[in-house]
């Protein structure tokens, strides 16, 4: 758990990025031309700050809507309600042109390292992209400098330049992804899922890169992924999300030594552990069912019909975000809440 000193650090650093309500739906058409279209919420008011400095993980089961949320954003996909406040300014008040200058300070790392790359392009007409769209005044030297020199920063050997995307390994093509993301020194990248599909070796390798370039860049990330103990290791605050709400947020050394939601609890007890013994003596809370369809929500809490604390309030009203412990917030009407002093 943080110590006072921490928290008044937290709580006083400047707050670059406010979330506020953010609502994401797309649009399912009917199979029938006599049936109206139905809407689908992937990202359900969801509200959060991020403050300079920090890095936030975003956790929750396969289609629970944390890429949806980090390109929502971004506006890479946009939002049909709340506010995006970055750095003073509603991204979803802006221009197209406008939010496309923004994204300069507002990057992101995809997936699949090999498919966000284009095959027909040099590594180092990649990694220069955003240097053509948001520095244009540079000549063609000084873009292969900054090239070169981002490459090295990344720990890719610079004499590889005007090689292409498919000589290299997954790993390789993951820095050189990063290496185009932070070539231009935003503030913000949102990491998706970076290393999800690498080998394990490969992903210690990412993640010390990425806290390496966080420190020196004074970067702030959004780090989407379903690797618990790698979410641990780098983030400083967490999200959990089911069905697209927020159900339990806060300080990730709190919320992972204290999970108070039912959900974050089944979450946290599914992670693997290297220890064998200990993994054979710990006990798992076994979810029954899958999750619910976003398009069909169940009534009061999203999380109830798969919960075992489930009571006629839980399926009749959605609770609200209570704060549990300094540094900690879930919704749930059967949190576990610290002692009384």
């Amino acid at each position: 758990m943080p110590n006072q000193q921490t928290l008044d650090q937290t709580l006083s650093a400047p707050t670059l990025l406010k979330v506020e309500n953010l609502t994401t739906q797309f649009e399912i058409q009917a199979k029938s031309f006599f049936k109206k279209p139905t809407m689908l919420t992937a990202v359900n008011d969801v509200s959060f700050e991020l403050k300079e400095g920090r890095t936030l993980g975003i956790v929750g089961e396969s289609g629970c809507g944390k890429s949806t949320l980090g390109r929502s954003i971004l506006q890479l996909i946009r939002a049909q309600k709340g506010r995006v406040v970055w750095q003073g300014k509603n991204l979803l008040d802006l221009s197209p042109e406008q939010i496309r200058m923004a994204r300069r300070d507002m990057q992101i790392i995809f997936q699949d390292p090999i498919a966000s790359l284009d095959p027909r392009m040099t590594v180092g007409d990649i990694i220069a992209e955003p240097l053509t769209v948001f520095e244009p005044k540079l000549n063609r030297a000084q873009r292969t400098e900054r090239v070169r020199e981002i490459m090295n920063a990344v720990g890719l050997v610079p004499e590889m330049i005007n090689r292409y995307p498919h000589e290299f390994s997954g790993g390789q093509a993951q820095r050189i992804g990063i290496a185009r993301a932070v070539i231009t020194r935003p503030k913000l990248i949102v990491c998706d899922e970076p290393v999800s599909a690498l080998d394990v070796s490969i992903q210690g390798q990412v993640i010390t890169l990425l806290r390496k370039l966080r420190k020196e860049f004074g970067l702030i990330l959004i780090f989407i992924s379903h690797d618990l103990s790698v979410v641990r290791l780098i983030s400083d605050d967490v999200l959990v999300l089911y069905l697209g709400r927020i159900v339990e947020a806060g300080d990730c050394a709190t919320v992972f030594n204290h999970p108070a939601h039912p959900y974050t609890q089944a979450l946290f007890s599914a992670a693997p552990i290297p220890d064998p013994k200990l993994a054979r003596q710990r006990s798992r809370i076994r979810l029954q069912g899958d999750p619910p369809s976003p398009m069909n929500p169940p009534p009061g809490c999203p999380f109830q019909p798969r919960c075992w604390k489930a009571t006629d309030i839980c399926r009749t009203k959605m609770p609200v975000t209570e704060l549990v412990r300094p540094g900690q917030s879930a919704a749930c009407y059967h949190m576990d809440r610290p002692p009384e002093a």
